[in-house]
């Protein structure tokens, strides 16, 4: 005996997944230490906290750039597309860009590197915060109850 399942008004949950979630909260602390290095480098010229920035953004860019993977098949998956995807993966996106280019002139000699480094690394922890946002906003939008 076959049975019929109605698969046109079945909702799929629309949460992050956990471990989405994980590497993508895990991008701000990063971002935000890369800034506060910054900001120490700034106050003391100890050039050892150009190395920690520079450290933390690639750790930043490692999360996030497996956090746009991510956000990017779940964007071409069934039934998880949508205008607020599209502006989650965007922002994603130009984090992971400006995240780059920060870590491109952090690589740079640590004196060279200010204040170019300092005004990107505020720049990419406001991305990253909208973009933690848009991934968490975005996650109690519709779906399953």
């Amino acid at each position: 005996m076959a049975v019929a399942v109605d698969r046109a008004h079945e909702t799929r949950p629309s949460w992050l997944h956990p471990l989405h979630a994980v590497l993508l909260a895990g991008t701000l602390p990063l971002f935000l230490g890369a800034l506060l290095s910054d900001i120490a480098y700034s106050a003391s010229y100890e050039i050892q906290w150009n190395n920690f920035a520079s450290w933390l953004i690639a750790g930043g860019l490692v999360f996030g750039a497996i956090a746009l993977l991510w956000a990017v098949v779940d964007l071409f998956r069934d039934g998880r597309g949508g205008r607020g995807s599209l502006f989650y993966v965007l922002l994603l996106l130009a984090t992971w860009i400006l995240g780059f280019v920060n870590a491109l002139v952090h690589a740079k000699d640590a004196w060279a590197s200010m204040p170019n480094g300092l005004v990107l690394s505020v720049v990419v922890l406001a991305l990253a915060c909208g973009a933690t946002w848009a991934g968490f906003s975005m996650s109690r939008a519709g779906g399953a109850r």
